[in-house]
């Protein structure tokens, strides 16, 4: 059986499975802050996406400290959802670090992307057309990821840990989600496996 290459876009994540029962009733209220903030970040990120639409078309390249802010933005974001989502109980970093790979500021999430070189002059034209099955996928998975993250919370509050397979799937549909946003935002020509896993 092929081991199947890793995806440019890559999202990780560590933490131990216990979290205090108290949190989850509290800790979306706590992320706040952080949630506004990677909210603020997603606007600037559609800007620079569609900055990026023109130097992939001009250049077949993304500047590197463009490419650079548009992965801190994801990144800050997977913080702030991992923690609204009480995946675990350490406050987030307010950081802002400009890299395309992660900075290992925060120990529990993980989320890089990895640099082309080149991409295709003429895919941003109609990458988007070709990831409407990604977007039916992504649409079941999140309310999919609802219903488990109900269920997570249940569990937490009754037992004091966060299910082991519940929790894989919150990260795995982000993974998945990113993957499509990386792929349709123009970081990557590589079109974006139809899987859950890393």
């Amino acid at each position: 059986m092929a081991i199947p290459m890793p995806y440019p876009a890559h999202v990780e994540f560590d933490a131990d499975r216990h979290i205090t029962r108290w949190r989850p009733l509290v800790q979306w209220l706590l992320a706040i802050p952080h949630l506004l903030i990677a909210q603020a970040l997603r606007g600037l990120r559609e800007v620079l996406t569609l900055i990026s639409l023109f130097t992939v078309l001009f250049t077949t390249q993304i500047p590197r400290p463009l490419f650079d802010v548009i992965a801190m933005t994801y990144r800050y974001e997977w913080r702030a959802l991992s923690y609204a989502m009480f995946l675990h109980d350490d406050y987030p970093p307010f950081d802002f670090t400009l890299s395309s790979e992660d900075d290992g500021v925060e120990r529990h999430t993980q989320l890089s992307i990895a640099y082309p070189e080149h991409l295709n002059r003429w895919k941003p034209l109609y990458k988007w057309f070709l990831a409407i099955p990604h977007f039916v996928v992504v649409v079941l998975l999140s309310v999919a990821g609802i219903f488990a993250l109900i269920g997570g919370l249940v569990a937490v509050v009754v037992t004091g840990e966060y299910p082991l397979g519940v929790r894989d799937f919150l990260v795995s549909v982000y993974r998945y989600a990113l993957r499509v946003e990386a792929y349709v935002g123009l970081l990557t020509d590589q079109y974006p496996p139809f899987r859950l896993s890393a």
